[in-house]
């Protein structure tokens, strides 16, 4: 008899744990933090996973978004790792934290290494010129011929700006500078009122604001967008599928008839193969417990196969999220997170010696 009890308390034991495991977030209410301004590329794409979230989060209360931008979204970032509660009820929806790091790892507070990272998604940025800047665009390669061009940006070490930056330089063409924009959103404003007249967003928001409001009305041109970059090989995702515009490289090479090369190419795919691959960063706070991060992680890799989350994705921002989920992330992001030394000093000469603003 004792044995058979004992036995059976072995059984129920094994087959609770997964359970419990997966029943975390029972009765909790989770907060999904974007580093960045609502409105914005990451703020769209965090808002349909809060629909689709609680689905695969037994018994969750809810989910909400918590906008918290600033300093080209090291704000949120450091609140995320400094302040935001360690009990796996706030979960970070970041962008460009992983070139931040790699840029500047000793400026953190707290070590971005000691975050518990739950899922990746790699992405593009797609870029756009007004096409009233002088003497009058028509197509993308007319970029070269532009008068009094001025680029946006969000903080002159952010990723986007210097490959704004850098590939204004590679192509040859003189630019005004105008940066420390509170978010997309803000950058996008000054690009419709003409303070400034090239930028670059996130597929969601070029297929969902960009391309219907400007470029489909003939005000704003799509010149190229950032390639998938693994060291070796380039690549599109399904994100810049049906938009009729080239990568960088290949819009150089019908531009000069050759491929880029020298010194700001190589710090160019230095950039895109770290920020590119890991664009998106969905990250729990260090210290969470551990049930907390098993949790999520499932769901996130649920949400892969979630029909209906697919769905509303390509209905709101036009292509379905692509999340690396699973137990090696951790491992992965963490390795990953390393800047060349001959790219990091490049970076701060590069950084410190900006365009004059207009």
């Amino acid at each position: 008899m004792k044995n058979s009890l004992l036995k059976l308390s072995v059984l129920l034991a094994m087959v609770s744990a997964p359970a419990l495991a997966n029943d975390f977030y029972r009765d909790k209410r989770v907060t999904i933090l974007v580093n960045y301004a609502a409105g914005g590329p990451t703020d769209i794409e965090a808002r349909v996973l809060m629909r689709h979230l609680p689905n695969h989060l037994p018994g969750v209360r809810s989910v909400v978004v918590q906008n918290m931008d600033g300093a080209g979204g090291i704000t949120g970032t450091n609140y995320l790792g400094e302040v935001a509660p360690k009990d796996g009820t706030v979960v970070g929806y970041l962008t460009g934290t992983a070139f931040q790091y790699a840029m500047k790892p000793q400026s953190r507070r707290v070590d971005y290494l000691t975050y518990n990272f739950v899922a990746y998604q790699p992405g593009t940025s797609i870029y756009f010129m007004r096409a009233d800047i002088k003497p009058g665009l028509k197509s993308a390669e007319d970029i070269v011929k532009s008068q009094n061009l001025i680029s946006g940006g969000l903080g002159v070490d952010n990723a986007k700006d210097i490959l704004l930056r850098l590939t204004l330089d590679m192509l040859g063409v003189k630019f005004g500078y105008v940066t420390a924009y509170k978010g997309s959103a803000g950058a996008r404003i000054a690009f419709q009122n003409g303070e400034v007249n090239f930028y670059s967003e996130s597929p969601p928001s070029y297929r969902s604001v960009i391309k219907p409001q400007l470029v489909d009305k003939g005000e704003a041109i799509g010149v190229f967008y950032d390639p998938n970059y693994d060291g070796e090989t380039f690549s599109s995702t399904s994100q810049t599928a049906g938009l009729g515009l080239l990568p960088f490289h290949e819009l150089y090479r019908k531009i000069n008839g050759r491929l880029p090369e020298g010194e700001l190419w190589e710090v160019y795919k230095t950039i895109v193969t770290l920020n590119g691959a890991m664009q998106r960063l969905i990250v729990l706070p260090p210290g969470v417990p551990k049930e907390a991060h098993e949790a999520m992680q499932a769901a996130i890799d649920k949400l892969n196969a979630d029909k209906a989350y697919g769905e509303d994705s390509l209905k709101t921002f036009g292509f379905v999220p692509e999340w690396t989920s699973n137990p090696k992330v951790q491992e992965t992001v963490r390795k990953n997170l390393v800047l060349p030394e001959k790219a990091r000093i490049f970076l701060d000469k590069y950084v410190a010696n900006p365009p004059k603003n207009r």
